[in-house]
């Protein structure tokens, strides 16, 4: 999944990975759409690829078993110093843990987990990649889309040692709040009520940089993508909302202002 290096700080959130039907299909989306290229990576849980942007990993996309009936959706991966310790803790806080802790090459540790209401996420207890490059395609931000942010923040509190705070960039009417790592903002919680979508549930959402999101949607959408919500401006940047051709919803973004994230440090 990543290269080995210094380990990164426990709560980062700095890889994305998604299993998908159509591998090869989806290389091709990605790559047309942000230019990525691809190198073979580990394959013990079936087909994957690391998707690289000027050379450095980016993300990861792997190919579902045949027959897998489930839901494609991108997966944020969250850094830990202890795989074993922290699936425990979420169990005990009353998510699940699907996958894992289970040893991946490279040397490190791997869980795929589910918080209270359902929305999947996986654990990496290993080394981490170092700074990522300032180019189109690379992740960005992670948002946690539920229908109500304060409860499920009191989960990743409890089980993944953030705090929670405001963004007072946020209108008073939109249920949103940060998740933070010190005095760093590594993800963001959005409460959508009964918008949830029925099918799909809560989950998280990634956005990517792009330095046109307009031109980018546009793209997207004549490489068979859906155009969930047109561009617009918003507290995060310029912004607009998007699902791939096998239904993984994700975002493109043009920061108005800089994302800290808790980086490997």
């Amino acid at each position: 999944m990543t290269e080995r290096a210094a380990p990164p700080a426990p709560g980062t959130q700095r890889w994305v990975s998604l299993m998908v039907h159509d591998l090869e299909a989806s290389q091709r989306f990605y790559q047309a759409l942000f230019g990525w290229e691809y190198q073979a990576g580990p394959q013990r849980l079936g087909p994957y690829v690391r998707a690289l942007r000027d050379g450095r990993p980016v993300a990861g996309l792997g190919q579902m078993p045949p027959g897998e009936r489930r839901l494609v959706a991108w997966l944020p991966y969250i850094a830990t110093q202890n795989a074993d310790a922290t699936a425990t803790r979420i169990r005990d806080c009353g998510g699940t843990v699907a996958v894992g802790p289970l040893d991946f090459s490279g040397g490190g540790r791997l869980a795929i987990a589910a918080d209270l209401h359902g929305a999947p996420f996986g654990l990496w207890q290993g080394g981490g990649r170092g700074p990522l490059p300032d180019a189109d395609g690379v992740p960005v931000w992670n948002e946690l889309v539920t229908a109500e942010a304060w409860p499920v923040s009191m989960f990743y509190v409890t089980a993944l040692g953030y705090e929670v705070a405001p963004d007072p960039s946020v209108p008073e009417d939109v249920d949103y709040l940060l998740l933070r790592l010190g005095d760093h903002s590594v993800a963001g919680v959005r409460g959508v009520g009964d918008a949830l979508p029925h099918d799909r549930g809560a989950h998280w959402l990634p956005y990517f940089s792009a330095r046109d999101p307009d031109a980018t949607a546009e793209r997207a959408r004549k490489l068979g993508a859906q155009v969930q919500r047109e561009p617009e401006n918003g507290w995060l940047g310029r912004t607009v909302w998007l699902s791939d051709p096998e239904g993984a919803p994700f975002a493109v973004l043009r920061p108005s202002r800089p994302l800290r994230r808790g980086e490997d440090r």
